[in-house]
């Protein structure tokens, strides 16, 4: 819900702040971490700057990469990811209220660093600013055509480098082999077969170590059911990425619809206290 004015005031700190290229970008990440205490100080005037990096960007339009949840949306463990349970009908009671029961691993989520390591932080201590990030979209939709077990890999973001510069700090790396068209049926989408073994790309647990080492992403997103490939038993990307402190998106809608490197990606991310993700509403401001 958005209070009368709300939009104008969005629009407005949007105009002031910006949103820039590569690193810059992040600047905006941090200011929203900061906003309500920044809105107290009294800031100089800041001087025209005309250079590149620092022109001004505004959004023209939102991009919703979020899948409908539902029971019927595939899962790893073939069970609904949600049960929805009316208590309260307005009707009878004046209102409506449902009950959920929901699996946080599942639809459009967020794997949070606790999900696979022993004290990684929870979904409810990341903070906002690390949640409204640059967006680096890598296409593989062609290598994943040949192989549906497709590992994206070191050279897929050497490729995209080449022709966008190097990723952004602070950034989220996202995959798009087109997987999100399939979502629509199960068995298409999973590609599990008859030994039960699932088929989809993924991330290789190398380009995973890669980025740790010589870029500076806080999170990794693909639109299949994981992270890792569908015939991973090992779930090696998981291992290395979340223990690191940064997390994951899966089950992502939507990425062909923006530009390769000029989104800005908003995590709208529940801050349920221990949880160790949880479904998300992914905006993109293009």
């Amino acid at each position: 819900m958005c209070v009368p004015g709300c939009m104008d005031a969005v629009h407005a700190s949007l105009s002031r702040r910006g949103f820039f290229k590569g690193a810059t970008a992040v600047g905006f990440a941090v200011t929203a971490l900061s906003s309500a205490e920044a809105a107290t100080k009294k800031k100089p005037k800041e001087k025209e700057d005309a250079s590149p990096e620092r022109a001004e960007r505004y959004f023209k339009a939102v991009v919703d990469l979020t899948h409908t949840m539902s029971p019927a949306f595939p899962t790893f463990f073939g069970v609904p990811g949600i049960e929805l349970q009316k208590q309260f009908d307005f009707k009878k009671d004046g209102f409506n209220l449902n009950w959920w029961r929901l699996i946080e691993h599942a639809g459009t989520h967020l794997d949070a660093p606790i999900h696979f390591s022993e004290d990684g932080a929870t979904a409810d201590a990341i903070v906002a600013g690390e949640l409204v990030v640059p967006l680096a979209v890598i296409d593989v939709r062609k290598q994943a055509e040949k192989d549906a077990d497709y590992l994206m890999g070191i050279e897929d973001v050497l490729t995209w480098e080449k022709r966008f510069k190097k990723l952004p700090n602070s950034c989220c790396v996202a995959m798009l082999s087109g997987w999100s068209a399939k979502v629509g049926d199960a068995a298409k989408y999973t590609g599990k077969d008859a030994a039960g073994t699932f088929h989809f790309p993924g991330v290789a647990s190398e380009l995973a170590e890669w980025l740790l080492k010589e870029r500076n992403v806080l999170g990794l997103a693909v639109d299949t059911l994981s992270l890792d490939n569908g015939p991973s038993k090992d779930f090696k990307t998981h291992k290395t990425w979340l223990p690191s402190g940064r997390w994951g998106l899966e089950n992502v809608a939507n990425l062909e619809k923006l530009s390769p490197s000029q989104a800005i990606l908003v995590v709208g991310l529940p801050k349920v206290k221990g949880s160790t993700g949880g479904p998300v509403r992914l905006i993109a401001l293009i």
